[in-house]
């Protein structure tokens, strides 16, 4: 019993010269907010080219499940393994790309009916444009619920809410 008690507080010992890190919230590590590359997860991104595979597992050895073909696609990054980024699209489907077929650039698709760009971030404000579900926006900057958005030399602003690619209370300078 002695020699116990001698390794018990031994171990305690031990264990008090341990660094200790604040504890998590809901039980997540501090590395589930980031990534290895230490770029927040999740994140969006977009295609960086008009043709790239999503593949099961994170390298050339997985067979592909999907091939994109639309640049400029906005992506939601779930998960990296080293060079592989695990990679969620407008659809819902998951699957894993070689980072080098990615962008940081931001763009978002309209989803769920006809939107309409306004002048303004507001919604009497006068209408610009109108674009229907599927177009793909280059997303310039979002604050207060609102994005402004570019599409084929024409800018206006969206509800954040219809973007596909752009957080809930994202803000994007």
């Amino acid at each position: 019993m002695r020699g116990m008690l001698k390794y018990s507080l031994a171990a305690l010992l031990l264990l008090s010269l341990l660094p200790v890190d604040p504890a998590p919230a809901f039980g997540q590590s501090v590395e589930a907010e980031r990534g290895r590359s230490g770029l927040p997860i999740p994140r969006f991104v977009s295609l960086g080219t008009n043709e790239a595979r999503m593949r099961a597992g994170p390298g050339r050895d997985y067979p592909a499940k999907w091939m994109y073909v639309r640049e400029g696609l906005p992506l939601e990054v779930v998960d990296e393994w080293g060079i592989h980024r695990k990679v969620r699209d407008p659809d819902g489907q998951e699957g894993w790309m070689d980072k080098a077929l990615l962008s940081g650039a931001r763009t978002g698709m309209i989803v769920g009916k006809v939107t309409t760009a306004r002048a303004r971030p507001e919604l009497d404000a006068p209408p610009v444009w109108r674009a229907e579900p599927g177009v793909i926006v280059r997303v310039q900057l979002c604050e207060s619920g609102w994005c402004r958005v570019q599409v084929d030399g024409r800018a206006g602003f969206v509800k954040n809410l219809d973007l596909w690619g752009v957080y809930k209370d994202e803000e994007i300078n």
